[in-house]
């Protein structure tokens, strides 16, 4: 372990990505044993060199503490620490996955799903089931991570449509067990404000790449098939259906670039060029 000829109590930080420039030493950091509060004013920490990885090495000097500066390392979930009263903060940068690959599998799928009992061939009772499960919960789980990131849209988009599954599931349930019974106009209306939404994401949509403008612009269209069938032209109905398997075709191409980007280490499925500059 390097050490310094103060003799002070010595703590240590490794970060990554100090290079690109230093990060603030509170930044992040993760305390792999407590004890010392390196809050107090008499802590300095001081830039002592370079670890393996690129990184930076931190020495936190106790002033009013003398520590031994040779305890024993070893390495652990990528963060070197030591034996004793000897603090290691690690800054270290873990890699996520992506929120939407869950996200967009859960609207893909889900919307799948019911546009094949739009077309008669299945009844609603596994579409209620995945809709709280995947299209609901799932898609708002991955919202909420895309808030971490930062991303307004993912954040948006898979905590709104993840709250659509689960109120259509609960129409479905209301009207099964007749608690609360919305008739075919009712709906309507439901997916009208929908609509509404939809049409504000999709100008956006349209900014980000082509496979979005796609979605979105496929998404709009079976919407508003959808409110012509509920307002007197049920003719519609299998017409969305088809069209919404489009859209849901085009979620799944989305998720797949993502995950096939990453497992083969290149761009294998290309996501277009945006609409709009």
């Amino acid at each position: 372990m390097p050490g310094d000829a103060s003799g002070n109590g010595v703590f240590e930080k490794i970060s990554t990505s100090s290079r690109e420039g230093r990060k603030s030493l509170s930044n992040s950091a993760r305390y792999l044993e407590s004890g010392i509060d390196l809050e107090k004013p008499d802590v300095i920490p001081r830039v002592i060199g370079d670890n393996d990885d690129g990184g930076s090495l931190f020495r936190f000097e106790l002033i009013s503490e003398l520590e031994s500066a040779h305890s024993s390392f070893h390495k652990n979930n990528n963060c070197l620490y030591c034996r004793g009263r000897i603090i290691i903060m690690s800054n270290t940068e873990t890699t996520q996955g992506n929120p939407a690959v869950a996200g967009l599998a859960g609207f893909a799928l889900t919307t799948m799903l019911l546009q094949v009992h739009n077309i008669g061939l299945c009844d609603i009772g596994p579409i209620v089931a995945l809709g709280f499960v995947f299209g609901g919960l799932v898609q708002m789980v991955a919202g909420f991570q895309e808030f971490k990131c930062g991303n307004n849209f993912g954040y948006s988009a898979f905590v709104s449509y993840g709250a659509f599954w689960i109120a259509l599931g609960m129409i479905f349930i209301l009207n099964h067990f007749n608690i609360y019974h919305s008739s075919t106009t009712d709906v309507g209306w439901f997916l009208v404000v929908w609509t509404a939404y939809t049409f504000i994401m999709w100008i956006p949509a349209m900014k980000i790449h082509g496979a979005m403008a796609v979605t979105f612009t496929l998404l709009l269209i079976g919407f508003i098939l959808l409110d012509l069938a509920h307002f007197g032209f049920p003719e519609f109905t299998k017409i969305a259906g088809y069209e919404l398997m489009l859209c849901a075709a085009s979620a799944w191409y989305m998720m797949a670039h993502h995950i096939y980007a990453q497992v083969f280490g290149r761009n294998i499925l290309p996501l277009g060029k945006p609409w709009i500059t």
